[in-house]
């Protein structure tokens, strides 16, 4: 299949016909080996046209898990003999049951390709050096993204998660220029130089690409500025996936900060309305809920899978750069939103309003201890360092949140430090309640 090599370049009048045909071939893999479908679908055949989708039902992450606890360890769902999967991943957990996932040799080289598209518009390739501080530990963010960004030619170090004084000094003895992590972990590293290595500023270390992803956070300005300022790299949002679909398939490139939808030669996109579930158009200005289907995938094939990432759609025109799938930002998960008096609340837009407040850190928690609806938004803010809290940064923080989100906030101050600063994903919204 010539089109994997530059599939993210190809113009509607070319995709659109291998969509379909490799939907034609999909879907008799589906309805052939996948019982979970034969019994979702209850017996009916799925459209032949693509168009047609929406006549059948969601898939939804609540039907994986139960399949998966039925029928152990990859669920009904699994569409071809165990033999067939040659890797075994497991989604990370944030947001529930923890997933096994299946990939056959060529599901592995698919994601690995279509992973490398989203590292190379991000602008690695050869002559970098990159190091990846993601988990290897059976999450997909390790191993699989390891490959990706071999996929662009890059020399690639595997150094995982843990170590960072031994990260720092690697980055200078390698003379290591890109760095693939979460956007909260170059704090980490500030801490430890300022700790360990007196004398040594982070933009001493000679890192020159930032490729960032596995937590929202890059679309603040104020935090690609910092990083630019603090580190003298070029932050770029490299990658954006659904561990469930796909690792990394959308990612920015030099000259757009939004992510490009990038594998549409393999993943057939809907987006709906998170609460009526009624089709939305994919069009410039559109929000919704990111739905969907594997195009080609022989292990665990999903169709109309529900990714519970809300997006905003910006542009659907062709990009610069070349590439023409439609550029988008994740603003939150319907799993992390929070209704407040009917506003519909994300730690994205939460973030916004606490990262202009010089007197905070920017690290925060939504404390949840009963079930909706809520009338007052519980947030706990850290101060930024050095900065002593008190009632009327309470009242300021209060009234920018009512100012900006339009809700009423009861706001609580910790000192810097009081959360821990992960390498990994970081949970913002906790509801402490069955």
């Amino acid at each position: 299949m010539t089109h994997l090599r530059d599939g993210d370049f190809l113009p509607p009048s070319e995709l659109r016909p291998l969509q379909q045909r490799l939907w034609e071939r999909q879907r008799q893999h589906v309805e052939k080996s996948s019982a979970f479908y034969d019994e979702l679908w209850a017996g009916r055949r799925a459209p032949a046209d693509l168009e047609d989708l929406p006549a059948l039902p969601l898939t939804d992450k609540a039907g994986l898990r139960r399949s998966q606890a039925l029928h152990p360890p990859f669920g009904s769902y699994l569409a071809a003999p165990r033999a067939a999967a040659v890797r075994l991943h497991r989604t990370s957990g944030t947001t529930g049951q923890a997933m096994n996932l299946a990939l056959s040799a060529r599901d592995c080289r698919i994601t690995q390709i279509v992973g490398g598209r989203s590292h190379r518009a991000a602008g690695l390739g050869p002559g970098h050096t990159v190091v990846h501080c993601l988990s290897y530990q059976m999450w997909m963010g390790g191993l699989t993204d390891h490959l990706t960004l071999e996929e662009t030619g890059a020399l690639v170090v595997p150094f995982g998660v843990g170590g960072s004084e031994l990260l720092i000094r690697t980055i200078r003895e390698v003379g290591i220029d890109a760095i693939s992590c979460t956007p909260s972990y170059p704090a980490v590293l500030e801490r430890v130089v300022e700790e360990r290595f007196p004398g040594l500023a982070p933009r001493d270390l000679g890192l020159r690409l930032g490729l960032f992803g596995g937590e929202a956070g890059l679309d603040d300005p104020a935090l690609r500025t910092r990083l630019r300022e603090t580190w003298g790299m070029e932050p770029r949002n490299a990658n954006y996936g659904v561990s469930d679909v796909l690792s990394n398939f959308a990612a920015q490139c030099e000259h757009d900060t939004r992510l490009h939808f990038l594998a549409a030669d393999l993943l057939f996109p809907e987006l709906i309305d998170p609460e009526t579930t009624d089709v939305l158009p994919i069009a410039a200005g559109g929000r919704g809920e990111l739905v969907l289907t594997h195009l080609d995938r022989i292990c665990q094939p999903l169709v109309r899978f529900r990714t519970g990432d809300i997006v905003a759609i910006d542009e659907t025109e062709p990009c610069r750069c070349g590439r023409h799938g439609f550029r988008f930002r994740v603003v939150g998960r319907s799993d992390d939103m929070v209704v407040v008096r009917g506003l519909n609340l994300f730690p994205t837009m939460v973030a916004a309003v606490l990262a202009a407040i010089p007197a905070l850190s920017g690290d925060y928690r939504i404390l949840l201890d009963s079930p909706p609806p809520h009338d007052i938004l519980p947030i706990t803010c850290e101060t930024a360092r050095g900065q002593a809290g008190g009632a009327d940064l309470v009242l300021h923080v209060e009234a920018a949140l009512k100012r900006d989100l339009g809700a009423t906030a009861r706001v609580t101050l910790v000192p810097h430090g009081t959360f821990p600063v992960t390498e990994g994903k970081t949970q913002r919204v906790l509801r402490n309640f069955a």
